[in-house]
Parts: structure tokens; sequence; C-alpha cells
């Protein structure tokens, strides 16, 4: 995009391109529960909260720390195997739901339980009846769905949910206060990467006041400082002025050091936001302490995340044995908690 005047002595203005924006779109609606037909949809898109897995380092990192400790301590069985309890850990931390079907034998007695997939699964309008979404819906990722869903055969089905204050029909994540914090992290690390892939990091004034002997002389300056943009940045230039003032030229930065300081408290602020929505001490995460005294022991924080939060957690991944009424789920002691 180019403005200028060709008269002489007077000021020639010209700007590099546009800025990219970053990130800019919800990926939550949160707007109740309402009926489609045959089942409810949930409160809170779990396609947004699937994507939200991924949108900050620290808050993926949180949950799949906890399926791993969780996975660690679990004792699979002909019943439950292990990769059908991550699964179902997995949608249990990230969408505050988790759905677990019952698979019977001839004699309708419980051959092994299958992690039904909660991005596919919904609650029916009738009690106790749940629906799988037809297969177009789960090819295309239009995670509510095309046309009838499936009905799961009625008592196959146990869902583990999170409370909310405003329903009972799904649950939703513990997480949800710190989803905003995340979102802003990933904000600010696409706005960082497109700053530098732009060659905005090089941004700048250059204030001439000396005048140039040609006006080829301003076009040359002014094209070698666009070709400085994208790949092969930080470039050098030589502007030869014969008879120039000192301060005829001033090189004027506009934005790299606050960029860098704004960028940085951003990144740590979010951090601690999403940390705290998880209660994951950061040793355990490899964070690195940004003080002499660091964050204290790692086996002694493991010991306390242990008792404040996977305890919990395993009373509550325990209540499958209730729904079966026989002990499908259980849990090793693990080496920091014995004796």
């Amino acid at each position: 995009m180019s403005n200028k005047k060709s008269l002489s002595n007077q000021i020639e203005v010209f700007t590099f391109g546009d800025p990219e924006p970053a990130l800019n779109q919800s990926i939550m609606d949160y707007i109740g529960v309402f009926a489609t037909g045959q089942y409810y949809d949930p409160p809170i898109s779990f396609n947004g909260l699937a994507k939200s897995l991924h949108s900050c380092a620290h808050h993926a990192s949180a949950i799949l720390f906890k399926r791993n400790l969780l996975t660690r301590l679990f004792k699979p069985s002909s019943y439950l195997s292990r990769k059908n309890f991550a699964g179902f850990v997995m949608d249990y931390l990230s969408f505050g739901n988790g759905f677990i079907e019952r698979i019977n034998n001839r004699k309708q007695e419980l051959h092994h339980l299958r992690h039904a997939m909660a991005s596919y699964t919904r609650v029916g309008i009738e009690e106790g009846t749940y629906f799988l979404l037809p297969e177009q819906s789960r090819i295309s990722n239009v995670w509510d769905g095309w046309g009838m869903a499936e009905q799961y055969e009625n008592g196959t089905i146990l869902q583990l949910s999170e409370p909310d204050l405003t329903q009972n029909i799904y649950g939703v994540p513990d997480y949800l206060a710190a989803l905003q914090s995340a979102w802003l992290n990933e904000a600010a690390t696409l706005f960082r990467r497109r700053y530098y892939v732009n060659g905005t990091h090089a941004g700048y004034i250059l204030y001439i006041t000396d005048p140039l002997h040609e006006q080829v002389d301003v076009d040359e300056l002014k094209s070698k400082i666009k070709d400085a943009k994208g790949p092969g940045n930080f470039r050098n230039l030589l502007l030869y002025a014969p008879g120039g003032r000192k301060e005829g030229m001033q090189l004027i930065h506009t934005a790299e050091a606050a960029a860098k300081d704004e960028f940085l408290r951003i990144k740590s602020i979010s951090r601690d936001d999403v940390l705290a929505a998880h209660r994951v001490p950061p040793q355990l995460l490899g964070i690195v302490p940004e003080n002499n005294g660091g964050f204290g022991s790692a086996k002694e924080a493991m010991g306390v995340f242990y008792e404040l939060e996977i305890c919990p957690l395993i009373k509550k991944l325990e209540s499958i044995n209730d729904w079966l009424d026989q002990k499908v789920v259980d849990f090793q002691t693990p080496h920091w908690n014995e004796g």
C-alpha cells in the first residue's frame, strides 16, 4: 500500500503491507441444554473443548499428566483394558463427561467394558437413554450430528460427569474458568509467530530530514527496506548521504522492547491461571522456576498432589464398581504413598 506525493521538498510516506489478525473466534458456546428431537445437546461445545485442549501447552500437559498418572496406577483386567480406561479418563478430564459401555455375553452377564467416545455420545431425552451420533457426523467432524442417531441398548451406558450449577444432564469440566486464559496464551503465541513471520519484529520508522540527491535514491532506499520483510530478516542496510547532518536520519523502533515485555507477561500470567485451575504443581510439569529458591521438592509436591487431587479422582472413577455391583476398577498404591 502506498500513499505518496511527488513534489519536491514534500514528505513521502509509505507503509509495508497490512497486519495479520491473530486468532479471534469463540469456540465455546455456553447456551444451555436443549433438545434436538432424540437427545440433548451439551451446554458447551465438545468440539470447542477438544480444540481448546491444544490451545495452551500447560492446559494440555496438566490433563495428560493426570491421565497418565491414573492410567499408571490402574490395574487392568479382562473386563476393562488399560486402553479403554485411558480413553474414558481422557474424556472425563477434558469434557467433564465420560461414557463407558457395558458389553454383555449371551447370558446377559458382563463380558467387558468399552470406552464410548464422549465426543459423539449424547444423553437421550427419555431418561436412561443414550445415543451415538450418526456416522456421517463423526466422519465430517460435524459433532452435533445430522439425521437420526443410533440409540445404545438401554442400561448399557454409564455416564460419569462433573456437576454443573445450572443443569444435571451433562457435566462441565472443572477447568472452565481458565479457558479464557488458555485462549489468551494461544493468542499471544500466534500473534508472536505472525509477528516474526511477517517481519514486523524488524519494524521501525526511518525518519529522514536531509534531502537526498535524487528521487532514485529514495526509491532505492524504499526498495531495500521492503526487501527486509519476511525470510532473510535482519539484513544490514547502508545509507550514504554526503553532507548529511548527524541527526538528519533517525531509526525509531516502534514495538520491539514493549512487545517483548508484554508477550512474556501475558504468557506468564495466563500460564499461572491455567495451572491454578488444574491444581497441578509447576515442578511436576517441567516448568523452570524464575527465582533462585525454585518450587521445592518434586517428590513432596507429588505426594500432596496425589492426596488432594488424584485420590478424589480415583474415588469418582470407582463409582463404576457401584454401577456394576462388582469390583472392576482398581488402583495400585503408589510407592511415594506406601506406609
